[in-house]
């Protein structure tokens, strides 16, 4: 695999494929996670595959090695320390996935999970698709679709252990768009930065209307970015979702579910 796709990553900082491998392994213990023992060789093989795909499609800002190394691999794996979070077998899906983050990552350090990446862009899924064929993760699959359209899908809705969302929306809108997927007992994940208190309140009361519990926000560490203060924000699933949500495509972003001002 590292002839087909190259000896060196175009368009990023110029490290061998030895380098490369070298510094993700060296992230990933220090995450202190458990991991496939091809992870690191494939999260290089995806990291040349993106570099390569986005010198003619925006999907992502951030393609120099040593940015991407913490901002954008790390980032997505380092919930992953938080025990209990991503079950084993656990079949997930990644709203919005985009470029990949976090679903990519977490399907090559972890592939035990079965996981779905949504988007609604095909040219996104046409990335996706290639990376997944490249690398040879028979366990992950694409969809092209809105989330408000997939979570009114018979056999997707609550359907599955888990949901994960990276950079998407406010957190009223990711429960709209997230917890209709997750089955009773099951849970969402988002990735929030620090001002994610800002959304909490709004957040909250849309999660209990959702089903979901009350919100909870897990400190998320990176042993080489001390500085950053990042969270994971879990929502267990306890009640089925009410059958008129998600609203139609476009309507949990313009009146957001808990916020009394756009309701």
């Amino acid at each position: 695999m590292g002839e087909i796709l190259g000896h060196q990553a175009s368009g990023v900082t110029p490290l061998t494929r030895e380098q490369g491998v070298s510094l993700l392994t060296g992230r990933l213990d220090g995450l202190g996670i458990a991991y496939d023992p091809h992870a690191p060789d494939r999260l290089w093989d995806y990291h040349v595959l993106l570099s390569q795909w986005n010198q003619n499609m925006n999907l992502t800002g951030e393609t120099d090695f040593d940015t991407a190394l913490d901002r954008l691999y790390m980032d997505s794996l380092a919930p992953l320390a938080i025990a209990g979070l991503f079950p084993q077998e656990a079949k997930l899906v990644d709203v919005g996935s985009g470029a990949g983050f976090p679903g990519l990552p977490l399907a090559i350090v972890r592939p035990d999970m079965q996981v779905l990446l949504l988007d609604s862009q095909a040219k996104r899924i046409g990335f996706l698709d290639t990376v997944a064929d490249a690398l040879g993760l028979a366990r992950v699959q694409t969809l092209h679709s809105r989330a408000e359209d997939a979570g009114q899908t018979p056999q997707l809705r609550e359907s599955f252990d888990v949901a994960v969302a990276r950079a998407v929306a406010p957190l009223a809108v990711l429960c709209e768009l997230m917890l209709p997927l997750v089955r009773v007992g099951g849970r969402m994940i988002c990735y929030k930065g620090p001002s994610v208190g800002e959304e909490w309140d709004v957040g909250n009361r849309a999660a209990m209307m959702l089903g979901g519990g009350a919100l909870l926000s897990y400190p998320v560490t990176l042993p080489s970015q001390p500085d950053w203060r990042h969270h994971a924000v879990v929502c267990e699933k306890m009640q089925k979702t009410f059958r008129q949500y998600p609203r139609k495509a476009g309507v949990p972003v313009r009146k957001p579910l808990g916020d009394v001002d756009k309701r």
